[in-house]
């Protein structure tokens, strides 16, 4: 060995020993648990061999989440000027989506924000509380009348409802939601061979085109027309805004609440003192909510903000023109936050209401009223037709779906009791 040779491994997390993210989603827990400890600002590697950074603690997280230093444009990211990020990237539609308020920054995301805050206001998400209800209590009726003591409750239940009142909201025709289905699984899955991403995104785009365009002709009382219709000072949303709030709205108001409902039936399962709290009346419905977005978060991480300049997170450095996700699977068990308790689920935990699941800051998801709305509704209705539900198959046979992006699972196979 030459005198002065260092030959230790650098530490994981690191520029020298950046942890991958497993892109099958094989143990998340596992995944979450290294990346906390690699400390708040860990060097990972994306699928595709894509290299970023990721905020893992909660009080970094927020910091960084209203920091003007990151930002959402993508000409920032020094990877993006060099050509190193093939434009047919599994993930380039989480990384340079469309142009709406999740993607820019400053007044134009200001802009975005008051105008598509006109159309959909809390009363308009309230007054789908009763939709939400109605449709609840018919997909529970199918469930009832299935087949046989296992039934796929996330076939059945957790994945239907929030695409019928998606549907419902936004005037979309519910013969579209078959392959909206089929493409925003290609549109967040690691697995889409690169000849389809292109297509995916260029044919969800037209679905909402379309959409836009028969609502200006044939306006209803819906998000889409509202969209239209809103304005300030004269200004008004274009179309190309319209769409990509629509595909916004979508994936942020159907995939998160699928996760949500599914995590909840699962925890509550491998927890039945908690299931029996919160069916004795010992603890609320929304505790179980907010409890499962913090232990069981719906997005395991978020891409991407890219660095205008160094910025100091811990004991590293952020660097100017490298890409920042948001590894939202970790902070909601971060310790600091959340107590030594963090890695435990519990319905009466005091600080479930401080995580932030939903994002922070001026980005926060637009469609958080509208997914605690629906799993308000349907987790309460669905363990009152079915107290004794729980799971069918051992926890640890069900299987992770491959999203780096969702924490979801393929299916949920439960017996009702």
């Amino acid at each position: 060995m030459t005198a002065g040779t260092d030959t230790r491994t650098p530490a994981p997390g690191t520029e020298g020993n950046p942890i991958p993210l497993d892109p099958f989603v094989s143990d998340l827990d596992a995944e979450s648990a290294a990346l906390r400890a690699a400390g708040p600002l860990a060097r990972v590697v994306l699928p595709g061999s894509v290299p970023v950074w990721a905020v893992t603690h909660h009080a970094e997280a927020k910091k960084l989440l209203t920091d003007p230093r990151l930002v959402k444009d993508i000409n920032v990211w020094g990877a993006w000027q060099r050509g190193e990020i093939a434009p047919d990237w599994p993930l380039i539609g989480l990384a340079n989506p469309p142009r709406s308020m999740l993607t820019v920054d400053g007044a134009d995301h200001r802009r975005l924000r008051t105008l598509v805050a006109q159309a959909l206001t809390v009363r308009r998400v309230e007054r789908m509380r009763e939709r939400v209800t109605e449709l609840t209590e018919g997909l529970l009726d199918q469930v009832a009348a299935a087949p046989g003591g296992t039934v796929d409750l996330k076939a059945l239940f957790a994945y239907p409802l929030p695409m019928y009142v998606i549907a419902d909201l936004m005037g979309l025709a519910e013969e579209r939601l078959p392959r909206l289905k089929e493409l925003f699984e290609k549109f967040f899955s690691t697995q889409t061979p690169p000849e389809e991403v292109v297509a995916t995104l260029t044919e969800l785009a037209g679905i909402m085109t379309e959409t836009v365009a028969h609502k200006r002709e044939n306006p209803g009382d819906d998000l889409t027309s509202a969209l239209i219709q809103a304005s300030e000072d004269g200004d008004r949303l274009t179309d190309e805004e319209i769409v990509a709030t629509l595909q916004l709205m979508v994936a942020a108001g159907h995939e998160t609440t699928i996760s949500l409902i599914v995590n909840a039936v699962v925890n509550l399962s491998l927890h039945p003192e908690q299931r029996e709290l919160v069916l004795s009346g010992g603890a609320d419905w929304s505790a179980v909510v907010e409890e499962t977005l913090r232990y069981a978060t719906p997005t395991s991480h978020v891409l991407v903000r890219f660095a205008t300049e160094d910025v100091p997170v811990g004991d590293r450095v952020l660097p100017a023109g490298e890409a920042l996700i948001v590894s939202y699977a970790a902070i909601g068990r971060d310790e600091r936050a959340h107590g030594p308790s963090a890695g435990v689920f519990d319905i009466t935990r005091e600080s479930a209401h401080r995580h932030i699941s939903f994002g922070h800051g001026p980005h926060v998801c637009p469609g958080a009223a509208l997914s605690r709305l629906e799993a308000g509704v349907a987790l309460p209705a669905l363990y009152a037709r079915f107290p004794k539900l729980d799971l069918a198959v051992p926890a640890d046979e069900l299987r992770n779906k491959p999203v780096v992006t969702q924490n979801d699972l393929y299916e949920l196979p439960v017996t009702l009791g």
